[in-house]
Formats: structure tokens, C-alpha cells, sequence
């Protein structure tokens, strides 16, 4: 891992997990809402949404500092449809990262809450940001409620919810994970590329480059759910097996799924090769995605 790359997941992350609860803290709010806000804020993960907004800042020779709030958004939006996804009524986990779920802490009702909550506030985020012009923030907020609504998370959970106990097909299957996942690590790095002033040809090409991208990392997940490591994944192998889900491996079969994987890496790469901008973060970024252990 080079160290440009190494920066972006350990020190950024680090600096994400300082911010995200300093934004809900200073909230006048009730302080059980806060706390339910926070405590699903904390629970880990790999931050690879805000790193996504922060490298592409990068990538264009702008201050990383210019997009923190942003990126800080797109996770709130992240965690809210976490703590929801784990309610009873949708996947009914116990557990998220080895820690119990929202509603197991602070009960349903609160949890609910605690997800609306962050998912409104992130948008109030964006449109307070600083030394950010009117017009990138209305881009941003038409970015990032799109692939958070009905034409992206939702209706990709929607679909995803409807193929449970179902043979999909592998263009269903894409439909669910481009838009329940895709859609989100795609408004990252269009988002950064909006605040560092991208032109409509380069965002054009980066739409196309982070829909690989979003699938890469969702057949990544299904690779792993086969073949790693129960303990460095966070959750037992085969747990998708188990729960009448398709993947790519049941589909495709392993070898099958290996070869998609590296389909849409070079697709992705190409997409990016016609980028006007450094290309090594975000290349080194799509390495990662392809190669990680967890």
C-alpha cells in the first residue's frame, strides 16, 4: 500500500471519527437523541465514503480540508441507513461490527429517530459549509439526495428487499448492489469533484468510473463472504449464504465471480485514464477495493 494511499485510510479516518461527533454534539437537541446519533457514528467501518470524497479533492490539486464537511455528511447518510437496515422490520440484526445495533441500545422507536435525524442533519451540513459558492452547494444536495432516494439507496434497498428467498439474475442482482451501494460511493467522488470545480466532461467520466467501482466493492463483499476471514471481516463467513441472498459467487461460482470482479477493474481504470487530473490516489484507491482483506 503506497503511503499517499495508507494516509487516506488511517489519518483521514482519523480525523472523520474526531469530526463526526463533534458536529452532533453541539447540536441543541435532546441528549438521548444525541447519544443514539453518536453511538452508531462510532461503530467503526472503514470510512471508504469520506476517504472517496477527500481523495478525489486530492486528485484535482484542492485542499482536502475544503471537503471535510461533505464527506462528513455522506457517512451520517451511511450510518442512518445502517441503524435502519438493522431495525426488526428489515434485516433484524442483533449485532453491527461486533457491537450491539442501534435499537438494541436505545430501542426502536429512538433508533428510528437517531437515523432521521442524521440523514436530515447532513444536509443542513452541506448547506451551511464554508467557502463553498451557492451554486456547488444546490449540485451537492441534488447529488447526494438523489443517490441517497428512491432513484438510488432506497430503491435499491427496495429491490433488494423484494429478491430476498429469490433466484436473481445477474443484471437484477447489479440493479440492487449499483444503487443500494453504488449510488452512495458514486456521490462521494462526484462530491468532491464538484467542490474542486470538475468540468462536465470530467464528471461525466468519474460517474462511470465510480459505477464500477460501487460494483467491484459489492462483489468484493461476496468474494469474502466465501473465502475470508470470519475475524477480519467482522461476520461470519457464508452469512449470505445462510440468509437466501444471491451473489455473484452463487451465480457466477467463485473463479466466475473473480473474473467479474476484474472486469470492472479495468473498466473502471479506463474510465479514469480519461480524467483531466492525478490519477494515482484514486487508482491505488481501486487497487484496494479489489484487494482488501475485510
Amino acid at each position: 500500500m503506497g503511503e499517499q494511499l495508507r494516509y487516506f485510510l488511517t489519518e483521514i479516518k482519523e480525523k472523520i471519527e474526531e469530526q463526526l461527533p463533534r458536529h452532533i454534539d453541539k447540536l441543541a437537541a435532546p441528549q438521548t437523541l444525541k447519544e443514539a446519533m453518536v453511538y452508531s457514528l462510532n461503530a467503526g467501518g472503514k470510512r471508504v465514503r469520506p476517504a472517496l470524497v477527500l481523495a478525489t479533492l486530492k486528485s484535482f490539486g484542492k485542499p482536502v480540508d475544503d471537503g471535510f464537511d461533505v464527506a462528513c455528511a455522506i457517512e451520517m447518510i451511511h450510518t442512518y441507513s445502517l441503524i435502519h437496515d438493522d431495525l426488526p422490520a428489515m434485516d433484524d440484526d442483533d449485532l453491527r461490527r461486533g457491537k450491539p445495533t442501534n435499537h438494541k441500545v436505545f430501542g426502536e422507536a429512538l433508533a428510528i429517530l437517531a437515523g432521521d435525524a442524521l440523514f436530515t442533519y447532513s444536509f443542513e451540513l452541506i448547506a451551511t459549509m464554508q467557502g463553498v459558492s451557492a451554486e456547488k452547494k444546490l449540485l451537492l444536495v441534488q447529488e447526494i439526495a438523489k443517490a441517497s432516494g428512491p432513484e438510488g439507496m432506497v430503491g435499491g434497498q427496495v429491490a433488494d428487499m423484494e429478491g430476498e428467498n429469490q433466484s436473481l439474475s445477474i443484471d437484477e442482482l447489479m440493479y440492487i448492489h449499483e444503487h443500494k451501494t453504488g449510488d452512495l460511493l458514486s456521490a462521494s467522488i462526484i462530491s468532491g469533484a464538484i467542490i474542486a470545480g470538475a468540468t462536465s466532461n470530467d464528471l461525466i467520466n468519474l460517474k462511470m468510473f465510480a459505477k464500477e467501482l460501487g460494483l467491484m466493492f459489492q462483489i468484493k463483499d461476496d468474494i469474502l463472504d466465501v473465502e475470508g476471514d470470519a475475524e477480519t471481516i467482522g461476520k461470519p463467513i457464508g452469512s449470505d449464504d445462510g440468509n437466501n441472498k444471491s451473489t455473484y459467487p452463487n451465480l457466477l461460482g467463485l473463479d466466475g465471480a473473480k473474473a467479474k470482479l476484474n472486469e470492472h477493474k479495468d473498466k473502471a481504470r479506463e474510465h479514469l485514464a480519461k480524467v483531466n487530473m492525478d490519477q494515482q490516489l484514486l487508482l491505488a484507491l481501486t487497487n484496494y477495493v479489489a484487494e482488501r482483506d475485510h
